[in-house]
């Protein structure tokens, strides 16, 4: 029986820059990947109807799981949705994925929702995974650096 995740995390940073980091490839692959993988964006396409292919490989034995999805609804700053399918048979069915951005006091509520999860996916290590995540996209948002030489 699939299962359901929620993740929250309050992010110093602006909501259009915290979005921004959910669709932008290069800023995906830098902060996506759990503790002990690395995260490979093999194509994004930013808008509703786009999708997008990615993989995560285990840094330890090299090998990769690859995923990827659809997006459902965009609204900037504020929401993503979209579906994602593992590529290996052993993990079927269709995911998805919602993330709502809520400007606070501070900068951004973050909420991410991760529905039809494949059994053989513990939810504990999902939502690990998340908090490593979330962790690597805090660092890459939250820092004020200026522009300069």
């Amino acid at each position: 029986m699939p299962h359901a995740i929620r993740v929250h995390r309050i992010l110093r940073a602006p909501p259009e820059r915290v979005y921004r980091a959910f669709l932008d490839a290069a800023a995906l692959a830098k902060w996506n990947a759990p503790n002990g993988f690395t995260a490979t964006v093999h194509t994004l396409d930013a808008r509703v109807g786009g999708g997008y292919r990615m993989s995560f490989t285990n840094f330890s034995t090299g090998s990769a799981h690859h995923f990827g999805g659809t997006y459902l609804e965009l609204v900037p700053g504020e929401r993503i949705v979209c579906d994602d399918r593992f590529e290996d048979p052993g993990l079927p069915g269709t995911m998805r994925l919602t993330i709502e951005l809520r400007a606070v006091s501070i900068g951004t509520d973050l909420g991410i929702l991760q529905e039809g999860l494949p059994d053989a996916i513990p939810a504990e290590a999902c939502q690990q995974g998340w908090q490593e995540s979330l962790a690597l996209l805090a660092l890459l948002v939250e820092p004020e650096i200026p522009d300069g030489p």
